[in-house]
């Protein structure tokens, strides 16, 4: 809720009814995009107006087409893996035993990533069915759409060919909006019906609390939210906020995905832990997790850091010993927490 105060300064000698007007108070709620004006008199008998929320509201929550189930993937805070972890969360449900399909939407519409992990930088642009629906790229089995596919390419300094990599999305709050729209209601993800749709759309959305992940939560009907955090208090504060927008917006919180908390190296199985081990009680990071209503049965696993690949598709995600049996069963986990999620929406 976000109030201002504006001051009426008005001509003397206009009539007692604008006299009377002094101070205005307006409230919005950005969550309902209701208002509410308040206006005090300057007279002995204040008068009082208030303005009721805008008629009609927003539009109810609704399904993505030929999408059963939208799980969203947020950081709240941008270079914690977040796009990387919607990668392989999205293969790592393909790969249940119930099959799902699976696709991915990148809606980090001002720095896309999923073309490049994906393999699908510098792919031409996405085909368009009869009624101009876009149709997913797919790769690895996973359709995916993303705004990088949609961007036009610029001419490069040297002579390699022209590509899309450096063209920047410099669009302000209405365009970005129209854009997220496009991008989750006119998507086919039937392959223009060529199948019956996906079981599950991983939509990565982008770091923040902005317009883009507060139009998702009013528009669309989300079955599981998983965050991504690195295990530092810096990165837990921007995560605070997010976690507190999502339940203002009454989107179900899944869990926390601690991700980078650790490696380990070729030559032995011990973690070594990058920002101190976040399974410390007393630590600043587990007690601002414990404060938020994150802790315990709510983080859904620890990742170890990775080269930024679907890598459950890698050979590594297919050893039997050593760090590639840790990162499989840590994501296995996930998946099956995120199913588990999604069924009890059902």
């Amino acid at each position: 809720m976000v109030k201002f105060g504006v001051g009426a300064y008005l001509p003397q000698k206009r009539s007692s009814f604008a006299t009377a007007f002094r101070r205005l108070t307006l409230t919005i709620d950005a969550t309902t995009s209701s208002f509410k004006i308040l206006v005090l008199s300057g007279t002995k008998e204040p008068v009082h107006l208030v303005f009721s929320p805008i008629s009609g509201g927003l539009p109810p929550k609704r399904k993505i087409p030929n999408v059963k189930h939208t799980v969203l993937v947020s950081s709240c805070k941008g270079g914690v893996g977040k796009s990387t972890v919607a990668v392989n969360l999205a293969v790592s449900l393909s790969l249940l035993p119930q099959r799902l399909r699976v696709g991915i939407l990148d809606l980090d519409v001002f720095g896309p990533s999923i073309p490049t992990l994906m393999g699908l930088k510098g792919i031409d642009e996405p085909e368009l069915t009869q009624s101009g629906a876009l149709i997913p790229i797919t790769n690895h089995g996973i359709p995916t759409m993303s705004m990088a596919y949609l961007l036009p390419s610029q001419p490069s300094s040297n002579s390699a060919p022209a590509t899309n990599e450096d063209t920047p999305v410099v669009w302000r709050g209405l365009m970005v909006q129209k854009a997220v729209q496009q991008l989750l209601f006119q998507t086919d993800w039937s392959a223009g019906g060529a199948s019956s749709g996906l079981d599950v759309l991983v939509v990565d959305l982008p770091p923040g609390t902005g317009d883009i992940p507060l139009s998702v939560g009013q528009l669309v009907d989300v079955d599981s939210t998983v965050i991504v955090t690195t295990p530092d208090s810096l990165a837990l504060s921007d995560v605070r906020r997010g976690v507190a927008m999502f339940r203002k917006l009454n989107l179900p919180l899944t869990g926390l995905i601690i991700n980078n908390a650790y490696f380990v190296c070729a030559n032995c199985t011990s973690k070594h832990y990058l920002f101190g081990d976040p399974n410390d009680e007393n630590s600043a990071f587990s007690e601002g997790v414990r404060a938020m209503g994150m802790g315990g049965d709510k983080i859904l696993g620890q990742l170890r850091s990775d080269k930024g690949v679907p890598y459950a598709l890698s050979g590594g995600a297919k050893e039997e010993s050593g760090p590639g049996v840790m990162w499989r069963t840590a994501m296995q986990d996930i998946s099956e927490r995120v199913f588990e999620a999604m069924k009890e929406r059902s």
